[in-house]
C-alpha cells in the first residue's frame, strides 16, 4: 500500500503549521492591494512539496530551526514569485485550478507582485545574514531561467536529443528540489560534503520528478488517462526524444510536423502518443524514472541514520509514484 502524503508530512506536521505562520508574515505588506494578493497566493497553495523537502532534510542532520524555517519561505518566496512571472510569460489564466494574479489583476500588477516576492525573499535572507542560503537558491534561480530559455530556444526546431533534454530538465526542475535539500541541510551542519550530498539527492529526485511527469502526457494503466498537453505545447519529453530515434527519417519528419503544428485536434495528439508508445517510449523512460530513483537512493544511503531518513525515502517515493 502507497504511503499517502499526509503519511509523510506527520513526522513535521508542527513544524509545517508553524511555517505556514511566519511564510504568511514574511509576505505582509502595507499596501492593501499587495497583501489582498498575498492573502490569495498562501491560500491556493499546493502540497507543501519544497517546504517539506526543506524541513526533512533539515531533520536529518539536527533540529528544526529559526534557520531551517528561514530556508523554507526563503524557496517558497523566491519560487512563488517565478510562478507568478511565468503566467505572464505563458499568457497563462489558472495554475492549479486558481486563476493566476494576471488573469485577476493584469499583468502590470502580476509583474510588480512577482518582483515584490523577489526582494522579499531577497531581504529574509539579508536582514538575517543567511548568505549561504540565499546563494543555493539565487543559482537555482539562476539554472532555472536558462533551463527554460534553452527549452524555447530548442522549441523552435525541435531538434532535442537525450544530451539537451537532461540539461534542460536539471536546470528547470531539479535545481530547485536539490536547492531544497541542500537549504535544510545547511540550517542543521556545517559540512560542505554532507551539504554537496544533498543536493545531489534533491538533482536526481527532480529529475525523476520530471521524467513522471512526461509519462502523464502519455498515460497507461498505472499513470491514468493521456493528458497530451505537452505535445499541444510542443514539449520535448524523453518517451518522444526516444521515440523519435527509433524511426527512419521520413517518419520522424511526419511526426515532427504534428507537434509543430498551432492547430492540432484530438486524433493528431492520439496519433502521437501512439506512435510514442509503439515505438517503446513509456518503457524506455519508465526504466531512466527508475535509475534516477535508485541514485536518489544511493545518496540517502551513504548518509548516516539519525532515524529520520525513512520520511525523505517516503518523499522520493511519492514523487515516483503519485498519480497526478
Amino acid at each position: 500500500m502507497s504511503i499517502s502524503l499526509k503519511d509523510i508530512q506527520q513526522p513535521i506536521s508542527t513544524e509545517l503549521v508553524e511555517f505556514e505562520k511566519r511564510f504568511r508574515k514574511s509576505m505582509k505588506s502595507r499596501v492593501a492591494l499587495l497583501d489582498t494578493i498575498m492573502t490569495y497566493i498562501v491560500k491556493r497553495k499546493g502540497k507543501q512539496m519544497r517546504p517539506m523537502f526543506v524541513l526533512l532534510s533539515a531533520k536529518l542532520f539536527g533540529e528544526i530551526n529559526e534557520r531551517s524555517f528561514r530556508g523554507a519561505s526563503l524557496v517558497e518566496l523566491l519560487h512563488t514569485a517565478t510562478l507568478v512571472h511565468d503566467d505572464v510569460v505563458d499568457d497563462a489564466d489558472k495554475r492549479r485550478g486558481f486563476f493566476s494574479i494576471n488573469a485577476l489583476w493584469k499583468n502590470k500588477i502580476a509583474v510588480l507582485v512577482g518582483d515584490y516576492l523577489l526582494s522579499k525573499g531577497l531581504l529574509l535572507s539579508l536582514r538575517n545574514k543567511d548568505f549561504d542560503m540565499l546563494e543555493i537558491l539565487s543559482t537555482a534561480v539562476e539554472e532555472m531561467s536558462e533551463g527554460e530559455l534553452l527549452q524555447m530556444e530548442k522549441a523552435r526546431r525541435l531538434d532535442i536529443t537525450e544530451e539537451v533534454y537532461y540539461d534542460i530538465i536539471s536546470k528547470k526542475t531539479a535545481s530547485l528540489i536539490s536547492s531544497c535539500c541542500a537549504i535544510g541541510a545547511a540550517s542543521t551542519t556545517t559540512s560542505e560534503e554532507t551539504i554537496k550530498k544533498m543536493s545531489e539527492f534533491g538533482l536526481y529526485t527532480g529529475i525523476a520528478f520530471q521524467i513522471k511527469d512526461d509519462l502523464f502526457d502519455y498515460g497507461d494503466s498505472d499513470i491514468g488517462k493521456p493528458t497530451g498537453i505537452d505535445i499541444k505545447e510542443k514539449k520535448m519529453t524523453l518517451p518522444l526524444i526516444h521515440a523519435l530515434q527509433q524511426v527512419d527519417r521520413s517518419t520522424r519528419k511526419s511526426i515532427i510536423r504534428i507537434i509543430k503544428s498551432d492547430k492540432k485536434d484530438k486524433a493528431s495528439v492520439t496519433k502521437v502518443i501512439d506512435f510514442v508508445i509503439n515505438q517503446g517510449g513509456l518503457d524506455y523512460a519508465k526504466k531512466h524514472l527508475k535509475e534516477y530513483h535508485q541514485k536518489a537512493l544511493n545518496v540517502l544511503n551513504s548518509i548516516p541514520d539519525t532515524g529520520n531518513k525513512q520520511s525523505l525515502i517516503d518523499l522520493l517515493d511519492f514523487v515516483i509514484n503519485r498519480k497526478k
